[in-house]
């Protein structure tokens, strides 16, 4: 067997089992026809062309993980690899891990028991190396934590009193400010704790509005039981809840992004080139740098991860040079996948053409009036079929000659192309015998298209060699709604067509 019968057995097989015609689907069903023919194709043999350069356990493994392809193999094999020698792919994760408990410690040293049962919490976790979904639940309890922050409990400031420096919400419950000028105390000691308190805890500066009531405090303390005072300090408090929140999620964000753009990079640099460690480990001994000499706020750690970002950005530039290597075997498998393509086409091609018309043949005539028949069952559209046969065609042949009979079927065919809708299927059905599938038509529309054909016949000029040939053609019609069967609605129209013979030919039946 051949690889074109190979080929035209598979287009056959997706056409009968209804298959998307995806290139997997086309490989895999190729692949089970040449297995059956006996013929093998190395394309076909899968990984089992690598199983002998494995042992006993990486075997197992294979096949535990149910690896079948080529490129399941391949990223089956880069998992393994990393796993067998983690040190350089690690080091990376061991730092950022690191850098998160600092920044987590970081948090904790806030005023804020919420923010620091929580970053206790991340410390925990990390140190334990919890999972992938411990880890994504605490990145959840983070962002949740940013959405419902509020310090509002800081309007109660009309109580002074003890400051609590781990708790501050502690410390604004206790402060008293419900003193009078009669009572002779001195506000000064209050008005500094105050203004203290109005500083940002994260954010590094304050708003204008906080930087001038802090100035009328500091001019004036009595300033401080006075209306205009309260509604001041209002605007002061959530102006610097709104400034914490704010500088919060952008030191977070910022750190977020980087710490992805940098766990991308080195996962892009392990996939692409063998050579990727000695580039990795210049980037390991910045990252080393940087905890050696740990910054001490969000601005310089930011910096300098972006510094080591764009540098890692730089090593993955070069070695992308190296993907031009696997051009040339690329540029070979498109050619070879068009060969296939272009072979796949011809074999479909030939097997629904008639060789001669060019119209569909018997077989392809036989599948749409298979595809008209479902959709009748489905759905009730009717349809009709008509059978054409070219009056006294024996005659023609033998007067003129075959090649003589070739040029009127060939000729015959055209008319009948050129008079069909787009919607309608025509082909040869065998020698001068042709069929037409008129989808969505009636007995009366199929009659006076067949009139149509059967008129344009007659009035039309059939040469050979400089002799004009007399031709005519009998018609027999027939609709889907009017028979039992699809068989019984082919026999109904070739019966029609015998009585069109019957009656003196170049008429269509039923008239």
């Amino acid at each position: 067997m051949t690889i074109n019968q190979i080929v035209r057995n598979t287009v056959e097989r997706l056409k009968n089992e209804g298959k998307v015609w995806t290139p997997d689907v086309y490989t895999e069903t190729f692949c089970a026809e040449a297995k059956k023919a006996g013929f093998a194709v190395e394309d076909c043999s899968g990984i089992d062309r690598y199983s002998s350069l494995f042992d006993k356990k990486t075997t197992e493994e294979i096949k535990q993980y149910r690896v079948r392809t080529t490129a399941e193999l391949i990223r089956f094999l880069i998992s393994k690899l990393s796993r067998m020698n983690p040190n350089e792919a690690t080091v990376l994760v061991e730092l950022l891990s690191a850098l998160a408990k600092k920044m987590a410690q970081s948090i904790d040293v806030l005023h804020n028991p919420d923010a620091s049962a929580l970053a206790k919490k991340t410390i925990t976790i990390l140190e334990s190396q919890g999972g992938s979904t411990q880890i994504e639940l605490l990145k959840q309890a983070w962002a949740n934590f940013l959405s419902v922050y509020d310090d509002s409990f800081l309007m109660k400031l009309a109580h002074f009193g003890s400051v609590d420096s781990a708790n501050l919400r502690s410390t604004i419950e206790s402060l008293n400010l419900h003193t009078s000028a009669e009572d002779g105390v001195d506000h000064n000691r209050t008005i500094r704790l105050l203004i203290s308190s109005l500083v940002p805890s994260i954010a590094p500066t304050m708003d204008n509005a906080t930087i001038e009531l802090s100035q009328k405090l500091s001019d004036n303390p009595s300033y401080i039981a006075t209306d205009e005072c309260e509604k001041e300090l209002k605007t002061a408090i959530a102006m610097r809840i709104a400034l914490d929140k704010h500088s919060v999620e952008e030191m977070v964000n910022a750190l977020d992004k980087l710490l992805e753009k940098l766990s991308a990079q080195l996962i892009d640099l392990i996939e692409r080139s063998e050579s990727s460690s000695s580039e990795i480990r210049e980037v390991k001994r910045d990252l080393e740098a940087l905890e050696n000499n740990k910054p001490t706020d969000f601005k310089t750690a930011h910096k300098r991860l972006y510094t080591i970002a764009s540098t890692l950005e730089e090593k993955v530039e070069v070695l992308g040079k190296d993907l031009k290597v696997h051009n040339e075997k690329v540029t070979k498998m498109g050619k070879k996948i068009a060969t296939l393509e272009a072979e796949l086409a011809q074999a479909t091609q030939a097997s629904r053409e008639d060789f001669l018309t060019k119209l569909f043949n018997k077989r392809a005539i036989e599948e749409y009036m298979s595809l008209k028949e479902a959709e009748f069952e489905r759905h009730g559209h009717s349809f009709c079929v008509a059978m054409l046969d070219l009056d006294h065609f024996k005659a023609v042949n033998d007067t003129y000659g075959h090649e003589a009979g070739d040029a009127v079927l060939i000729a015959f065919a055209k008319i009948l192309k050129d008079e069909a809708r787009t919607s309608d299927i025509v082909g040869r059905f065998g020698g001068e015998e042709f069929l037409a599938i008129l989808g969505d038509t009636d007995l009366e529309g199929a009659k006076i298209f067949c009139e149509k054909v059967r008129t344009h016949v007659e009035q039309a000029h059939f040469m050979y060699q400089g002799q004009r040939i007399a031709v005519s053609v009998s018609i027999g019609v027939a609709e889907r709604s009017d028979y039992p069967s699809l068989k019984g609605l082919v026999k109904g129209a070739d019966e029609h067509l015998y009585d069109a013979k019957r009656k003196g030919r170049n008429r269509v039946e039923p008239a």
